[in-house]
């Protein structure tokens, strides 16, 4: 068969690779990684990072650039043919991983490696990938005795399984999901592109009317301004219960089973690594170094924020009081805010989206990283793509070398998985003579263009498009040669947020938003008095914010760190402990929020998701330094740059942090930003 798995082209043939193509190119691949590790092993035993690790390497890297894309596409266009290929390689891998993390003889070649003269001779990154990697034994498992390390090889594979079940229930619950509506009356209040965008999606269904549906766009529009307070409550409700045992359709693709046994596996595994709890074992990875250093500074951070977040909302009550809502409910937060945040600052999200289209935006937001790091961004028209709506482009320094290429998929649509985030597609590695270019895929789920108006993007939307690319500006821009630490491989999972976060302070600043504003019709620039309105409400409901993002981070921790084998995860029994303490709004009974936090249930973020708040400290301190210096100071965007965005995973994140700032993180800056007194 010829494989565009196996092809190793450039980029991937997107076009032309189908669900049959995937378990062969797998398999083939898992064999040659398999031999050849084997071969380089028995060929001598005097290793050194030239006849081990670097074929090894390459091994990997093949079998990275075949799997990215089905990976990827699985995400973005999935199909029950594409989902049954993708899971039947999940065990396949995960047993390759495992069987390399308990390789006894390649555990003690990385070591005669460790101990050799030439580990001296080897430069940082490559001795950081060394050390990571006999640490990662320990974390594999190499230690355990025969039965324990089946055990542990049998419990990956079946957290790999789950995880992949509890996404798939997420999507299908949320693509199940819709409502048509015949009258327009019923829909009064949403905006024109609102109204706009819900006519598209029941053309698209072959309906005549209005279709909402659950995917992100069109379900905030509904939750901040449909009047109808009933559709509201039937919207939030079909939304908060999906992949539940709730709501409307409970029971059909209920994540409570895959949430418990996710829970027992990662505790099981935990134990049998010597750890207490999962919390202590995914610190391992981690800035942090243990969980009481994480449970104190997000209980540290509630307690600064929380009296603010009551005042929040008590105005926010006082406010739907005067317009005769004495019972605030959850599906009235964001309409009542909404109308708060208009009537105190004049300030209509609707009107501020009319001056960020994406044609304005995208070429601000390159405009404003080649100002800090003198980089041009081209778009490239010729590529092999999975859906109409993709671009591509490429990244060139100064001196004109190329130093990146990144995919961007814009818009929400069915069978797409809902979110954003960025993922890397083919890291940077260094060939004898030669470099692999580093390519990113970048995913969000904005509402897309209608006929005839271009897609606009909330300012929330700004923010998360500049977010995902300053996490693809940390995979592209990396000057590392070697897999293990290049780009955002090896940097530990509560510093990876920094990068991103950091780009967001630049949808703040009125020289930037200059650069990436105008109205989609009249191109008029920001005007300086919407501008004002903005930063006046830049903290509008800050403490409340702050505090959601604490209960997240608190009861994703603590449900790792307290689990009980004998009582099971008492997940909302835990979640309901984490609200008493430092919550402010309680949801309904019925809410099912868990069933669909995915980013610790079905991705990296488990134990993990404090990693965002810390994250934000690093970027709050690393952006003062531009405040101090001016935005766009060539000299701190050069030093950010070659700090932190060129190092990947080279040197520990508290290393280049204090490199690039000259000391510790503290947390004034980003009190500061939020409007928290510190």
């Amino acid at each position: 068969m010829n494989n565009p798995l196996l092809a190793n082209s450039t980029l991937p043939l997107f076009s032309q690779i189908k669900p049959e193509h995937v378990v062969p190119a797998i398999d083939q691949l898992l064999a040659e990684a398999r031999s050849s590790v084997e071969q380089h092993l028995a060929a001598t035993q005097h290793y050194t990072w030239k006849n081990l690790i670097e074929p090894l390497e390459d091994a990997d890297d093949k079998l990275n650039k075949a799997w990215s894309p089905v990976s990827h596409i699985n995400s973005v266009l999935n199909s029950d043919e594409l989902r049954d290929a993708y899971n039947a390689c999940l065990p396949k891998l995960s047993a390759y991983s495992t069987e390399m993390g308990q390789n006894e003889a390649l555990f003690k070649a990385y070591r005669f490696i460790a101990e050799s003269d030439e580990f001296a001779t080897l430069d940082t990154a490559q001795q950081k990938i060394i050390h990571n990697a006999l640490r990662d034994f320990k974390l594999s498992g190499i230690d355990l005795d025969n039965e324990k390390k089946q055990r542990y090889k049998d419990i990956s594979q079946e957290l790999s399984a789950l995880a992949s079940n509890y996404e798939e229930n997420l999507l299908d619950a949320t693509n199940a999901w819709s409502k048509l509506i015949r009258d327009k009356q019923d829909l009064a209040g949403l905006p024109e592109s609102a109204l706009a965008q819900a006519k598209q999606t029941a053309e698209s269904h072959n309906e005549d009317g209005w279709m909402i549906t659950l995917q992100f766009p069109s379900y905030i529009s509904v939750m901040t301004y449909a009047d109808n307070r009933e559709l509201r409550r039937e919207h939030y409700e079909a939304f908060a219960t999906r992949a539940s045992d709730h709501g409307p359709h409970a029971g059909q693709w209920d994540n409570s089973e895959n949430m418990e046994k996710i829970l027992a596996l990662r505790h099981e595994k935990a134990r049998l690594l010597g750890f207490k709890n999962y919390a202590e074992l995914s610190l391992a990875t981690k800035m942090a170094e243990k969980p009481d250093d994480v449970t104190h500074f997000l209980e540290d951070l509630a307690d600064r924020s929380w009296r603010h977040a009551r005042k929040d909302l008590a105005e926010l009550r006082e406010f739907a009081k005067h317009h005769g809502i004495h019972d605030l409910q959850a599906w009235d937060m964001a309409y009542y805010s909404e109308k708060m945040r208009q009537y105190f600052y004049q300030l209509s999200q609707e009107e501020v989206k009319a001056y960020f289209p994406i044609t304005r935006v995208l070429p601000g937001l390159f405009a404003i990283v080649e100002k800090l790091y003198g980089l041009q961004i081209s778009e490239i028209s010729d590529f092999d793509s999975w859906h109409p709506d993709v671009r591509f482009f490429q990244i060139h320094d100064q001196n004109g070398s190329v130093r990146g290429q990144f995919y961007l998929d814009l818009y929400a649509r069915a069978k797409k998985r809902g979110g954003a985030w960025m993922d890397d597609c083919v890291n940077r590695k260094r060939f004898d003579d030669t470099i692999q270019t580093p390519v990113a895929y970048l995913t969000c789920n904005f509402t897309p263009p209608t006929d005839d108006t271009p897609a606009l993007l909330t300012h929330d939307e700004v923010t998360t498009l500049f977010h995902e690319f300053g996490h693809g500006l940390h995979h592209m821009l990396t000057q590392v040669d070697h897999l293990g630490v290049s780009g955002i491989n090896g940097v530990e999972w509560d510093a990876v947020e920094l990068p991103s976060q950091f780009m967001e302070n630049w949808c703040w600043e009125k020289e930037a938003l200059a650069l990436m504003s105008g109205h989609y019709q009249s191109d008029e620039k920001l005007p300086d008095a919407l501008f004002d309105k903005m930063i006046a409400a830049k903290n509008f409901q800050a403490g409340m914010i702050m505090v959601r993002q604490l209960e997240f981070s608190l009861f994703d921790f603590r449900i790792h760190r307290d689990y009980d084998s004998e009582k099971g995860g008492r997940i909302y029994e835990t979640l309901e402990q984490v609200r008493e303490q430092v919550a402010v709004v309680r949801p309904p009974e019925f809410n099912r929020f868990a069933h669909s936090f995915s980013h610790i249930f079905a991705g990296g973020y488990a134990a993990g998701y404090y990693s965002y708040k810390w994250a934000e400290v690093l970027s709050s301190d690393a952006f003062s330094l531009f405040e101090e210096q001016g935005i766009f100071d060539r000299e701190t965007g050069k030093a950010f740059l070659t700090n932190i965005l060129e190092q990947g995973g080279s040197q520990t994140a508290m290393e280049l942090f204090i490199n690039f700032r000259g000391r510790k993180p503290t947390i004034d800056a980003l009190l500061r930003h939020n409007g928290i007194a510190a």
